[in-house]
């Protein structure tokens, strides 16, 4: 099974950018699906953008423009860059990792991926 380990995040003021990064314990290029979610306080986790075995993606309405997900398979990392950061994109956020099994990546449901990064916390203040 694939372990993930997030780090990167910390504490910004609004407008600013952080980096988080997910490092894999294995290849996952073309063998999972992957992704980038989140969760604040009271609120259910949501996604932020969903990535399939070839590399597209798809990101929430929310983050669209201003986050940029890439991966650097050499080193089973994936990035999320975040510029442009508001108080609204506060919250714990998560690396998850689904096996491929054909079906599409990036419409797959929260509770489909299988594995699960312990989250690194992104505070960003007005």
């Amino acid at each position: 099974q694939v372990q993930l380990v997030e780090s990167g995040g910390g504490s910004v003021q609004a407008g600013g950018s952080l980096t988080l990064s997910c490092a894999a314990s294995e290849y996952t290029y073309r063998r999972y699906c992957m992704g980038w979610f989140r969760q604040s306080p009271g609120k259910e986790r949501e996604g932020v953008v969903r990535i399939d075995e070839n590399g597209s993606r798809r990101y929430a309405p929310s983050v669209q423009g201003r986050f940029t997900a890439f991966q650097d398979n050499g080193k089973n990392t994936l990035y999320l860059q975040m510029n442009s950061l508001k108080p609204e994109d506060t919250a714990m956020y998560y690396c998850a990792a689904d096996p491929y099994g054909g079906g599409s990546c990036l419409w797959r449901g929260i509770d489909a991926y299988k594995y699960w990064g312990q989250g690194t916390q992104v505070t960003v203040s007005s």
